[in-house]
């Protein structure tokens, strides 16, 4: 079985410095070989690795597709792929490897560390052994490898910020990959996509400057779908309805999801066609804004896109 490491990047990769960690090039490619030569994973592992390595934090939408395209090109030739990964940005990668990829046939094993490979206590060696002899047995789609689990790349969030089981994900409804005939590949270009939290006593003023200048709107509400219904409010929404643009609520808490109607003061989001995002994480709801509006896809077909689960991020609604 023949597995393609495609090294992005990330804290895994990286050594101290007298300014802190920073990437360095050979230390993915030496651990795999130590891990080789240990007969801890298969010998049969080709690495390719960016010529400029990603800093999680300064991912955009063209290094989603980047690692989606490298993907594409080889998967002829490799049976499956594990990419390594800063973890700030791990779960919107995931996410977008996942719409990038209809119809994949092969598992993707997402992984990364919280500490480097060159420290002493790291989790990187753990995490890229069970990422890839996870590529040997899991099934086509994209997975997240960390702390010993295998988690729906669909589904996935960093839940801690320096804890070495940084990672959650809730069960998928469907395997994370898109169903198609045969196996595509998507493009996503980074679109003006806003993202709105509701607080009390919130600068409206913000939300309508992004009604009137970005392509997309993430609003993340309270609870189960609330906001404040007040006439700057609905003025803001109002105007991202007439203007055409997609506007998604995902809720501020961790579990549960939403659903719009629950509570009387969710009514303004109904009244303005906001879509309900439900369980989905505020990570993938981002991802899928993004390529929303990168697939051409005209109005009623975008909230049909955003709306239904595409490859298990959202628990299906059987009302829609």
């Amino acid at each position: 079985m023949r597995i393609l490491l495609i090294h992005t990047g990330g804290t895994i990769g990286m050594e101290p410095t007298a300014d802190g960690f920073a990437p360095r090039q050979g230390v993915v490619e030496q651990a795999v070989a130590q891990l080789i030569s240990e007969g801890r994973v298969p010998d049969t592992v080709d690495i390719l690795t960016f010529h400029q390595l990603i800093d999680s934090a300064q991912a955009t939408p063209e290094d989603w597709h980047r690692v989606a395209r490298r993907i594409w090109e080889k998967g002829a030739g490799y049976d499956a792929f594990v990419v390594t990964h800063g973890t700030d940005t791990l779960a919107y990668t995931a996410g977008a490897l996942c719409l990038s990829l209809p119809g994949l046939t092969k598992p993707v094993i997402v992984t990364g560390a919280m500490l480097p490979l060159t420290v002493e206590g790291s989790d990187g060696w753990r995490n890229l052994a069970d990422a890839l002899l996870a590529a040997q047995t899991a099934p086509p789609g994209v997975w997240v490898q960390f702390a010993g689990k295998l988690l729906h790349g669909a589904r996935i969030r960093k839940s801690h910020s320096s804890a070495l089981d940084a990672f959650e994900a809730g069960a998928g409804s469907a395997p994370p990959v898109v169903v198609a005939e045969q196996p595509a590949l998507s493009v996503v270009r980074a679109q003006r996509v806003g993202v709105f939290s509701v607080t009390p006593g919130i600068c409206t003023p913000l939300l309508y400057f992004a009604a009137q200048s970005c392509d997309g709107i993430l609003l993340r509400c309270y609870g189960s779908g609330t906001a404040p219904d007040t006439p700057e409010m609905r003025a803001a929404l109002t105007l991202a309805a007439d203007r055409g643009i997609p506007v998604m609520a995902v809720s501020q808490c961790p579990e549960g999801g939403m659903k719009l109607g629950t509570y009387a003061a969710g009514q303004v989001m109904r009244d303005t066609d906001v879509i309900d995002g439900r369980d989905v994480t505020p990570e993938m709801a981002y991802v899928k804004l993004q390529f929303s509006l990168s697939l051409g896809l005209d109005a009623v077909s975008r909230r049909d896109f955003l709306s239904h689960s595409q490859c298990g991020e959202l628990t299906p609604d059987p009302t829609l």
